[in-house]
């Protein structure tokens, strides 16, 4: 389904990649899991993984672990959903992508100082290193970020408050008007927000 697909079909508020995918066209390129389910059991090179669905009272809903900052043994088994993906800003708020010449759409997750999750989309074609220093230089406090996909297939989609954002990435490396670009790929596998539930919240 597309990003909007995913939404209206799973009453989603809000919806974007759930990283890069294999050849299959099902498969996650890193490790990802979403509790019993495995997608990909194979965790890859890359050090960031965002995990949420918290097994314990005691974690925050969702983070962002940095392997080369924390214990992902440890932490893996406190989370019910991991998605691991490409580091861009460290735990130290570095830009840790090499600058190259290459230019796409990027869709990106991070967090910030106050525990806030931001979905970071890029329309325009810029290189990832760029991106990643315009980021650096906005009032977010970020404390770190991570790549989920790039290209035509980076997806964001929000719907709330009457109010509806639908964005897809550029078709090319260059292309100038990239916010005139709607052409919807299919995802096989999504990040999605639903509303919570006042009731169940009550019931604990």
């Amino acid at each position: 389904m597309t990003i909007k697909e995913w939404c209206l079909n799973h009453d989603l508020v809000a919806a974007v990649n759930a990283g890069m995918f294999q050849e299959d066209g099902i498969t996650s390129v890193g490790y990802m899991k979403n509790f019993s389910h495995i997608n990909n059991p194979r965790v890859s090179r890359e050090n960031t993984f965002l995990a949420f669905n918290p097994t314990t009272p005691d974690e925050p809903e969702i983070r962002i672990i940095d392997r080369e900052c924390e214990d992902f043994n440890a932490l893996k088994r406190r989370y019910g959903t991991l998605v691991q993906s490409i580091r861009m800003i460290s735990c130290q708020r570095q830009n840790v992508w090499s600058p190259q010449s290459a230019r796409w759409s990027t869709v990106a997750v991070g967090t910030d100082t106050n525990g806030n999750v931001l979905f970071l989309f890029n329309q325009s074609p810029r290189s990832v290193h760029e991106f990643i220093e315009i980021l650096l230089a906005l009032p977010l406090s970020l404390t770190n970020a991570m790549y989920l996909e790039g290209g035509p297939q980076a997806s964001l989609y929000l719907s709330t408050g009457g109010t509806a954002i639908e964005r897809y990435g550029s078709l090319e490396t260059g292309f100038r008007n990239g916010e005139s670009i709607r052409i919807a790929f299919p995802l096989p596998n999504v990040i999605g927000i639903v509303k919570k539930d006042p009731a169940r919240d009550r019931e604990g």
